[in-house]
């Protein structure tokens, strides 16, 4: 079973013991193109689940990238701040956005595994 969960606003999660690492998936890149532009949530910030944690920009349109759980922002993705490029290139991997402290495991529990977002993205598209 995958560790990997996803969120109705397209992000994945991905926890190991308490940290979480968060992006966007790659029906969300897919659906906004060209990324030219991210912006992060500060170390040390709290952000609450469903809360805006950054936003990112393509040659389409603008979106708010959501975080699926509540936690402390422990480390951020600068390499996708100073080349948006790559959040296309590997978004469900080294393209993370950042990571942070779960406040509340049990929060991971409405999110759906790979084969409900699948179906969930696909969907959402037709």
């Amino acid at each position: 079973m995958s560790n990997v969960k996803y969120s109705k606003e397209h992000e994945w999660i991905k926890v190991e013991g308490d940290i979480a690492t968060i992006g966007i998936t790659q029906h969300a890149t897919e659906m906004l193109g060209d990324i030219v532009f991210a912006e992060l949530p500060e170390k040390g910030s709290s952000v609450t689940k469903d809360g805006t944690a950054g936003v990112v920009e393509s040659t389409k349109a603008a979106s708010d990238v959501y975080t699926p759980v509540s936690g402390e922002i422990t480390d951020i993705n600068q390499s996708i701040v100073d080349d948006p490029s790559k959040i296309n290139q590997d978004p469900e991997g080294d393209a993370w956005f950042f990571k942070l402290k779960l406040k509340d495991k049990s929060e991971m529990d409405s999110l759906m595994n790979k084969e409900e977002y699948d179906k969930f993205a696909k969907e959402a598209s037709a």
